[in-house]
């Protein structure tokens, strides 16, 4: 008698079997390619030399990197920058903003937009004066170019939240939005979940952190550790159809970062993954 257990020991139920599995697999719709990308917020290596937080980005398979000014000074010649360009590219990695750079007066409104087009990038992450958004305004159409504005918590006297970015910029030219840093949304007592797909239209640049409470002591820690719900927040991003970067921006242990680095980008690959399979 052939049962349901001695078939499948069987060298013909082994090859059913593993056809059945083959079939499936290929009946089972690919998860869709995501619109937004995931990359390295400069800051996370500001204890590191450029060459260091490449070989860290390659370790954790990072390729966009938001460049801060410790890596590439503002005042950077084309062959420095030349130089720049080709040591990302080595490591496969492309920069694709600049900043964050605080701009107090319109002469270092006018530095930042020059040397983001020395630069080469299309998108400047800044925190300007509320005084000079409408210098900020006029620049964006002079250089065709869009300017997010970062919060910074319940500490920054200026733009604490999204909220507060989107009430100065939502008038403006639609260029002028919002670097949104979840992490310090949160910490104001924001909904992060909620604010990116509230202001979805507006922000440009996401840096990417949980942190350990939703209160003015929240200290920045591991993704998949803290009190902002990861798999919600990327399933809000595809409900905005949010299609720009989230940059780790990880300030745990910033001496010795790559544990946590690593353990944040498995974790977000995992959520992204398995929520896309549900959808």
């Amino acid at each position: 008698m052939i049962t349901r257990r001695n078939f499948l020991g069987g060298a013909t139920g082994a090859l059913a079997l593993a056809t059945l599995k083959s079939d499936l697999a290929e009946a089972a719709p690919a998860p869709a390619e995501e619109l937004f990308q995931l990359g390295a917020a400069g800051y996370s290596f500001v204890h590191f030399k450029l060459d260091q937080a490449l070989e860290m980005m390659k370790k954790v398979d990072l390729h966009y990197l938001a460049i801060k000014d410790f890596h590439l000074p503002y005042n950077s010649s084309a062959e420095q920058i030349a130089a720049f360009h080709q040591k990302l590219k080595e490591h496969g990695v492309t920069g694709y903003c600049v900043g964050p750079i605080y701009m107090k007066t319109t002469e270092e409104i006018d530095n930042g937009f020059d040397y983001a087009r020395r630069v080469g990038v299309k998108l400047i992450v800044g925190i300007p004066n509320p005084e000079l958004l409408p210098y900020v305004d006029k620049k964006v159409k002079e250089y065709d170019m869009r300017y997010a504005i970062h919060n910074h918590g319940p500490e920054d006297k200026l733009y604490p939240t999204a909220e507060v970015i989107y009430e100065q910029v939502k008038n403006l030219d639609p260029r002028l939005g919002i670097c949104f840093d979840m992490g310090h949304n949160k910490r104001a007592g924001k909904d992060s979940v909620a604010d990116v797909e509230k202001y979805a239209k507006r922000i440009f640049d996401i840096h990417l952190k949980n942190v350990t409470a939703a209160t003015k002591d929240g200290k920045t820690c591991e993704l998949g550790r803290g009190v902002i719900e990861i798999p919600a927040f990327v399933k809000a991003l595809r409900k905005a159809k949010y299609t720009g970067c989230c940059s780790l921006e990880y300030e745990k242990d910033m001496k010795e970062p790559l544990a946590g680095i690593a353990e944040s980008v498995g974790y977000f690959r995992g959520v992204v993954e398995s929520t896309a399979r549900r959808t």
